[in-house]
């Protein structure tokens, strides 16, 4: 059967449009239920009667419908293996659909485990269960009204069924159905039906047999909590910000909170080439990193400059009462920032409304509690971006010294921290298992196994390359081809040969492992491989893109095997020009994998005269030259702190330590790699103009540079930063003959001021803004890495269809469905380096335990409490926080031996009786692990003797990495 809606709409030019809908009905949808007699059923995901579960509200057999707001506000306690003969009506899938992608899609995921018996009834074509909308009536309303019938009909549907003498013989009790809804109105309504109905919180406290499982409920309140002040203004409502956007009185953009100082943030606002700064816990009102605010500018007046302190809260408790001591501190830094000098004051402004929230699972620690017996705890997250969380747990005991993951549910103004609930338990503290865990969670780095799904489309072993395979190719297998990567490699993309022609010319290839050939456009494999965007690697750990069985084997460039790979070809003259270039898919066997080193030994011993040999010679020669080419152009070299670990192959912990050697092979591999994606970029942009997979390096906006330029002026250089090509001239001058590491700090500083380099499809920008500014070339993409990045797996399927090795596709050409992918590969690329650092750091950590080191340093920046101090030997970075103010009017308590700092705002140093710190000087540090907290481990630098200028400080000063190590004053305590 079915059902029309008739309905008219008059058009933009005054016409009447009749609108007819049809909506069809059937009777032959089944219930699910193993009780029922009368409905076909698909037995893969009936409700059974196995699974009952035991509640103390409803003391019989019964299935569960769930409301619309349990699912999105419930999904974590959904999500525990207790819920059992769920009924999930499509109205409810589809409201969940529209308003949340994430919670769809972990909701699909259970319905789809067949073990959890959740079935999903289409209630919206069932003859029975349709609920027309009414006129007048909202959405909202029609779709509580379609639930509510549904789980009426379901009820009563099943106690006919269970009408039968046979039934009633088994002695069974009759199975009912509960409707689970935190909506008062609903609930009110359906009560008045006579529909069996409960709360998501009533019912979980109600299951007798999983007490703990309370801890996992959405807590949008806490109990007594209306009776505290507000502490925050209110947030407008989305018709205010609306109305403020329309009429530009507000603006919008992304927060972005401090890692530094947890009072101080900025919004991301497309007209302001620095953000808007926003300072005080006031103004920040209740924005957590991430989310989509509105902010209101302030008047040009209140504007103020970021500060230079480096503050993080501490002492925090479960009481919501902000301390005496934590209000002064933010008073104190407010006055400091509003006294600035006019000329560093920015656009200011406060937060007055949340457009969308961008929260999600936190990893962190309990903090422990002064209050015994108490289930109201204080969750700290992992990233000091985001604040503190307030939630109730009854294991707090069990959870003392383990990571945990817990999400917030709501941030009332009343409140001095967000509620959150507890969601789970990763593992012990310390455990390098948990922390990498830790890692890729906080970084959202895609990290489960492989699908039986995305595996059913790997290649059937054993895999051969048949006769076929090398008629549509060219066969490169006699070539003295070799590749060349760091120690341990296993996912070798690039491999590389030289040969001399008869013409006295030179033949050069760059051969890159064709994935492409493998993972086939829009199936399982390529979707996931999308998804994951890049491989992540952590030390001693990798996170594939692809299955290992293409990424270590298949598609691995590995010596003395063949392999599909897809080659660059140019030919050049003995200077590097390259005269043709030509693409091909071919076949090759590499006649050797090698490291750096091995490379650079086989290149500069003499008596090595093979084939291989030579091949490396000509590509060194030719490297350096297209690498001075690419220098006299304006291409930056930047540097960062790379080191390199030894990790233990059965504990996975850190061995030996030691900074990354570069040779002239790195650099060899480098500048063919860039030339082949030059190259590629080239050739895809003029086949497919509106198409193309780029990657762009915008130039940074002048102010970007104000540190580099500022810290070189007081060292007595001038750095240009007009142009690329005047940066790069500056960077060369910057040389201190008494530092030999002065230079790289340079140009440390330098790569922090750079822009994020982005992919991009062709058609969407200008060509002059294809430009990357750190190479100084006019195009460029990825064409070299298809094992690691999915960027060049489109690359290749570009290339491949200009020159007719494979056929194009409708997505291939599609520019909005390639940005979205790209705008995600981004964001995986950026996640991918974030998440390799904090390895790096972790892995620093527990180098250092158990050690005490003296290592000599170099202080990057000098700010207002702290130094922040570089380790050379370790490209380690830390934070020394300073004691000032003799008086102790801050409240912290001095000892005669301490060190007293002075801050100088004109020459931005920090002094210490005769001794003046500046950027860049040399400072002997002592390295040691702090763990007294065993809950959170701390790296700690001891200034030990500054060499600045001949003096020296004979007292050490104790400085750690996340706080100043001083005892607060017992303002009632007499003094002896």
């Amino acid at each position: 059967m079915q059902t029309l809606r008739e309905f008219t709409r008059k058009t933009k030019r005054g016409n009447i449009l009749k609108i007819v809908r049809e909506h069809y009905l059937r009777d032959d949808i089944g219930c699910g239920s193993d009780l029922c007699q009368y409905c076909f059923q698909n037995e893969a995901y009936q409700l059974t009667s196995d699974h009952e579960i035991k509640s103390s509200l409803f003391k019989y057999p019964h299935y569960i419908v769930l409301d619309t707001n349990v699912v999105l506000d419930q999904i974590d306690v959904l999500e525990e293996d207790v819920f059992h003969n769920v009924i999930v009506l499509t109205t409810v899938l589809n409201e969940v659909k529209h308003k949340s992608s994430s919670i769809y899609k972990r909701l699909n995921e259970i319905i789809h485990d067949r073990t959890r018996n959740f079935y999903v009834f289409v209630n919206e074509h069932h003859k029975d269960t349709y609920a027309d909308r009414e006129p007048d009536e909202s959405a909202n309303d029609r779709n509580d009204r379609a639930i509510r019938m549904a789980a009426k009909w379901y009820d009563t549907h099943l106690q006919i069924s269970q009408e039968s003498k046979v039934f009633q013989r088994s002695g069974r009790s009759v199975t009912r159905v509960v409707l689970l809804t935190d909506d008062a109105g609903n609930r009110s309504k359906a009560e008045a039906e006579g529909i069996l109905v409960s709360t998501a919180a009533d019912y979980v406290k109600s299951l007798e047999d999983f007490p703990l499982l309370v801890d996992k409920l959405s807590q949008k309140t806490f109990e007594n909590e209306k009776q505290a002040l507000p502490q925050y203004p209110p947030h407008l409502s989305m018709k205010e910000l609306l109305e403020g956007f329309r009429q530009k009185k507000l603006l919008q953009g992304a927060f972005q909170a401090s890692r530094e100082n947890y009072l101080e943030g900025s919004v991301n606002v497309e007209s302001f080439e620095k953000g808007i700064l926003i300072q005080g816990r006031e103004s920040l009102n209740r924005a957590v990193d991430g989310d989509l605010v509105a902010v209101e500018l302030l008047p040009e007046s209140e504007w103020s400059a970021p500060s230079e302190i480096v503050l993080e809260e501490k002492n925090v408790y479960a009481d919501d009462v902000p301390s005496e001591d934590r209000v002064e501190q933010e008073k104190e830094m407010l006055q400091q920032v509003q006294t600035a000098p006019v000329a560093e004051r920015t656009p200011t402004g406060r937060i007055v409304g949340i457009v969308r929230r961008k929260w999600r699972q936190y990893c962190g620690i309990l903090q422990p509690s002064l209050i015994e017996d108490t289930t109201r705890h204080i969750f700290v997250p992992a990233d000091r971006k985001i604040p503190r969380i307030r939630i109730e747990t009854r294991q707090a005991d069990k959870l003392q010294n383990q990571r945990i993951i817990v999400t917030i549910d709501s941030w009332p103004r009343n409140s001095r921290y967000p509620h959150g609930h507890f969601v789970r338990s990763l593992g012990p503290l310390g455990n390098m298992a948990t922390e990498n865990e830790v890692i890729l969670l906080e970084h959202d780095v895609p990290h489960c196994k492989f699908s039986e799904e995305v595996l059913s489309f790997l290649p059937k072993m054993p895999w051969t390359i048949t006769p076929e395979d090398y008629a549509k190719r060219v066969d490169l297998r006699d070539l003295y081809i070799c590749s060349v990567d760091p120690p341990g490699c296993t996912d070798i993309d690039d491999a590389l040969h030289c040969r001399e022609l008869p013409n006295g010319n030179l033949e050069v290839g760059v051969h890159i492992a064709d994935v492409s050939h493998f993972i086939r456009p829009g199936n399982a494999l390529d979707k996931e491989a999308a998804a994951r965007g890049t491989t992540v690697y952590l030390v001693g750990k990798r996170i594939d893109m692809v299955p290992e069985l293409l990424s270590s084997n298949l598609c691995s460039l590995v010596g003395g095997v063949e392999r599909f790979a897809f080659s660059c070809v140019w030919e050049m003259d003995k200077e590097a020009n390259v005269l043709t270039k030509r693409f091909h898919k071919s076949v090759i066997k590499s006649k050797r994998a090698m490291t750096y080193e091995e490379a650079q030994v086989l290149i500069d011993d003499a008596a090595q005269t093979g084939e291989i040999a030579k091949s490396l010679r000509h590509l060194n020669r030719l490297a350096k030259i297209l690498k001075k080419r690419r220098m006299d152009n304006g291409a930056l070299v930047l540097a960062s702190p790379e080191i390199r670990f030894q990790v233990d192959s059965e504990t996975h912990e850190p061995l030996e330590v030691e900074a990354k050697q570069m040779r002239d092979t790195n650099s060899m591999v480098e500048e063919f790699m860039l030339l082949a994606n030059i190259s590629v970029a080239q050739h895809i942009a003029a086949e497919f103009t509106e198409c193309a997979v780029l990657r762009r390096h915008p130039k940074p906006p002048p102010t970007n540079f104000d540190p580099l330029v500022k810290a070189a002026r007081y060292q007595g250089f001038d750095v240009a930063t007009d142009t690329g090509l005047e940066l790069a001239h500056s960077l060369d001058k910057c040389v201190k003959a008494d530092n030999p590491y002065f230079n790289m700090m340079i140009r440390i500083l330098t790569t922090r001021c750079m822009m994020q380099a982005v992919y991009f499809i062709s058609g969407s920008l200008q060509k002059e803004e294809f430009f990357h500014y750190g190479l100084a070339a006019p195009i460029y993409t990825h064409f070299t890495s298809p094992i690691r990045r999915y960027s060049d797996i489109m690359v290749h399927r570009l290339l491949a269809a200009s020159i007719g090795a494979d056929s194009t596709y409708a997505q291939l050409l599609e520019r909005k469905s390639n940005e979205e992918i790209c705008n995600n590969l981004n964001y995986r690329h950026k996640m991918a380096q974030y998440a390799g650092r904090a390895s790096v750091a972790l892995n620093t950590h527990l180098f250092f335990r158990g050690k005490e080191e003296d290592e000599e340093g170099y202080i990057l920046f000098v700010r207002k409490n702290a130094l922040q101090v570089l380790i050379p030997k370790y490209g380690l970075e830390g934070t020394l926080y300073l004691k000032s103010d003799k008086d102790g009017k801050d409240g912290l308590e001095r000892t005669k031996s301490e060190v007293i700092f002075t801050f100088n705002e004109e020459d931005h140093t920090q002094r210490c009786g005769k001794v003046i710190f500046h950027s860049f000087d040399p400072v002997t540090v002592r390295l040691s692990l702090d763990s007294t907290n065993v809950q959170h481990e701390k790296l700690v630098f001891r200034l030990v003797k500054p060499y600045i200028k001949g003096f020296s400080v004979e007292t050490i000063m104790d400085v750690d990495s996340d706080q100043p190590p001083a005892k607060k004053i017992n303002k009632n305590k007499k003094k002896k």
